[in-house]
């Protein structure tokens, strides 16, 4: 693992980012190229992509983050750079939180939130890894993944290749306490430059508030903040 500081977390994690700075890679070559535990390597990959010293393309292999060229003075994530603006827009038309997500194999990351200022909430921090197997966002994130994902999350979820192909033709997903008794959402797909989906961009809340059909309530509003993210990217 090359130089060793003392701090051993510190080394395992220079040694991940070595790793793939040096080609792209998935968890198998991880393994091989820095000798750590299957397991180990995940974690530590995983913790850097949050930090977006990583990030994970479409092909599920590892690249290095925007951050190291923030940090190097280079330029920003776009997406999040966008999002720090659309996401409260969207939470101030709604009045309801707003999460933005990226697929990290079997689950899906919170990467953005904004957050109405008071009242009941259904609130995701940054960082959070939620299943793939209940919920808008998951589907949305299934909808448009690679065959071999799909068929991995649908042996697992709540809901079946029905809902998927359903997702594809309206263009967004919604659910009501699937992923937490009590808290509907509905989320639509941004695409990259490429016009593949690179997120998930959802709003949720009490199904109080949210209906027992959110999509028919704010599916326009979250069109309209996922097509502004795209403009972006």
């Amino acid at each position: 693992m090359g130089q060793h500081s003392g701090i051993g977390v510190l080394d395992k994690a220079v040694a991940v980012l070595q790793a793939v700075a040096t080609e792209p890679c998935g968890l198998a070559e991880l393994c091989s190229r820095t000798d750590l535990p299957r397991a180990t390597a995940h974690r530590l990959a995983v913790g850097l992509e949050v930090h977006r010293l990583l990030r994970r393309g479409s092909d599920g292999r590892w690249r290095p983050g925007s951050a190291l060229a923030e940090f190097a003075g280079g330029t920003v994530d776009p997406l999040l750079e966008a999002a720090a603006t659309d996401l409260p827009k969207l939470r101030d038309a709604t009045g309801e939180s707003v999460q933005l997500y990226r697929r990290d194999g079997m689950q899906r990351l919170c990467i953005a939130t904004a957050e109405p200022p008071s009242g009941l909430r259904d609130t995701v921090p940054v960082g959070t890894a939620l299943s793939m197997s209940a919920g808008s966002g998951a589907k949305v994130l299934a909808a448009w993944a690679d065959p071999a994902t799909q068929r991995a999350v649908l042996a697992e979820a709540v809901f079946g290749e029905r809902t998927l192909l359903e997702v594809r033709r309206r263009g967004w997903a919604q659910s009501v306490a699937e992923r937490e008794p009590g808290v509907a959402s509905v989320s639509a797909p941004v695409r990259d430059a490429g016009g593949n989906v690179a997120a998930a961009i959802s709003v949720s809340g009490p199904v109080d508030r949210m209906g027992r059909r959110p999509g028919a309530k704010w599916a326009a509003d979250l069109l309209a903040a996922a097509n502004s993210l795209q403009s972006h990217m």
